[in-house]
């Protein structure tokens, strides 16, 4: 039984976005637990098809339906006691092209949940943002930045107390359409050349587990309005691509030698480092456990009242930017170390 088993038995799910790699993995932890049902929304057929032959469990709903449509919303909504918005436009790069979509998707997208959560008997809403919210450089970010704004806000929108709207933020979701997990692999297997677009890079990663339990953690200790994210560990991506190359070439009949990394640029609204919070939330975080809650920032105001969260206390060091992969005890792994100093992790399945 887990952490949250007592609070998430017997409640109604609706998760937006159930086929992307997230909702996939909330749906994955949630079959564990003693729910009563999970609705998945997703505006992608094919997806919950798949979604649909993986699981053989009659708590399951398939809706497919758009978060831009708010009727479809409501109707998805009906009954439901925790929502968990992960439905969004996630690629920085197509979102830099599009940010018209970003912004009806990410935005309007995320008013019509928290709208429709506010007129519904849902008590809880997590919403999924990204590293990128933090000083944003591109649409995405800005996007999900806006997203934890509104999230916030909701929680004095509502006008009802035993709403609690929380937002999580994380990194790189190891083996998702997001991450580069896929594209190297794939690559590999071709025989290289390996892309990268600056071999300074280096990003926050967590596992499908990490996330299912910041969610699950959000839901149950949210008081409104904080920000929760999961302890992660940095690597750079020159590292990850040359660990990659080691473990997999040899499965695909190549020396690693023989597979060059080849430098191809920055994509535009591509940042070096990521960061997982500002200095000035850093002032205010709370820990406990492997998990850290920003609250709400106050004001002299009164805007946005918090009374603290039970079990969590003041944190020590906090790693905020994913540059200091450099020094972090990943980089000290005993599993794996080659001649660039490169720590074997995160390490890729086959």
């Amino acid at each position: 039984m887990s952490n949250y088993s007592e609070f998430i038995s017997n409640k109604k799910f609706l998760i937006t976005g159930g086929a992307g790699s997230v909702g996939q993995a909330l749906v994955d932890r949630l079959v564990e637990e003693d729910v009563d049902v999970i609705r998945m929304l997703d505006n992608h057929e094919p997806g919950l098809s798949r979604l649909k032959s993986k699981h053989d469990d009659e708590r399951l709903r398939f809706l497919l339906g758009d978060v831009r449509d708010k009727d479809r919303l409501g109707r998805a909504m009906q009954d439901i006691d925790v929502v968990i918005h992960t439905a969004a436009m996630k690629h920085v790069d197509i979102s830099e092209y599009n940010p018209f979509e970003a912004v009806k998707t990410n935005v309007v997208g995320l008013q019509n949940v928290v709208d429709t959560a506010i007129d519904s008997t849902a008590t809880r809403l997590v919403f999924t943002s990204s590293d990128k919210s933090v000083h944003p450089a591109n649409t995405m970010g800005t996007t999900k930045l806006l997203g934890e704004k509104l999230v916030a806000a909701g929680n004095k929108y509502s006008g009802r107390s035993d709403l609690n709207l929380a937002s999580v933020r994380f990194g790189n979701v190891l083996g998702s359409s997001e991450s580069v997990v896929p594209l190297f692999r794939e690559q590999i297997r071709d025989g290289g050349p390996v892309t990268l677009t600056d071999e300074r890079m280096s990003r926050f990663f967590i596992t499908e587990r990490g996330i299912s339990d910041l969610v699950l953690e959000a839901a149950t200790s949210t008081r409104g309005g904080e920000v929760f994210l999961h302890e992660m560990s940095a690597a750079r991506i020159e590292c990850l691509a040359e660990s990659m190359i080691e473990i997999l070439a040899p499965q695909h009949g190549y020396d690693p030698e023989d597979i060059d990394i080849e430098i191809v640029g920055r994509r535009v609204g591509e940042t070096l480092h990521e960061k997982v919070m500002t200095e000035r939330e850093a002032a205010r975080a709370v820990k406990k456990g492997s998990i850290y809650a920003i609250p709400p920032e106050k004001g002299s105001d009164g805007y946005l009242s918090h009374e603290g969260l039970d079990s969590y206390e003041p944190p020590g060091k906090i790693v905020r930017s994913s540059e200091q992969a450099e020094s972090s005890p990943v980089r000290k792994s005993p599993h794996f170390s080659n001649e660039r100093g490169c720590a074997e992790w995160p390490r890729p399945s086959s």
